[in-house]
């Protein structure tokens, strides 16, 4: 069985792969945490698994570049697994992204943004989510602090807010590792899915 969690998204472009690598450099030091993102688009202009080999660093985990999981590494690790879009993404004519995280029955983080708009999709994507059964592990929200809307997602959502992701900027390892030390998941519920 697949120890880790899966981290899907709002929409396109909402910050996966930065909280894939906070995720990384906040629990990297628990044991072989590693991440892998099976379906990957428009790689010329934009390499998530790049992007976060580049903000992991040293300290930040073990990205596996074009892994395919054989059933001892998988047992061997814990895994930062991210989606490709949002949760109802298709992947081909018959399925989608959550049919993905179905069969990898992964609890899941949700990236969402922080402003306008935010609680429809936030909470129409946590609908979605357990409808099929799947866990909910947390919300991590980008993007300039919200409490109004921060609130409105714990209570409608029912779930725990783990982080909100302010701008970063430069967004360089030193940057992220300071937020993700401070900010992200200060209770400590992702480490038993991750250690």
């Amino acid at each position: 069985m697949l120890r880790g969690v899966f981290v899907t998204g709002t929409d396109t472009g909402v910050g996966k792969t930065v909280v894939s690598a906070a995720l990384l450099r906040r629990f990297g030091g628990l044991g072989r945490l590693r991440y892998w993102k099976p379906i990957q688009t428009g790689i010329e202009q934009d390499d998530d698994t790049a992007e976060v080999m580049r903000l992991a660093g040293e300290g930040g985990g073990s990205p596996a570049v074009g892994v395919r999981l054989l059933p001892d590494d998988a047992a061997a690790s814990s895994w930062i697994v991210e989606g490709a879009g949002g949760a109802l993404v298709p992947l081909n004519e018959s399925e989608m992204m959550t049919d993905l995280m179905t069969r990898l029955a992964l609890p899941v983080v949700v990236a969402a943004r922080s402003g306008l708009g935010t609680i429809n999709h936030t909470l129409l994507t946590i609908e979605a989510l357990r409808r099929r059964g799947l866990r909910v592990a947390g919300v991590v929200m980008v993007g300039e602090p919200n409490d109004e809307n921060r609130k409105a997602i714990v209570r409608y959502g029912g779930v725990e807010v783990l982080g909100e992701m302010p701008p970063i900027a430069p967004l360089t390892p030193e940057h992220l590792d300071a937020w993700a030390a401070a900010g992200l998941d200060a209770a400590g519920r992702l480490r038993e899915l991750l250690a």
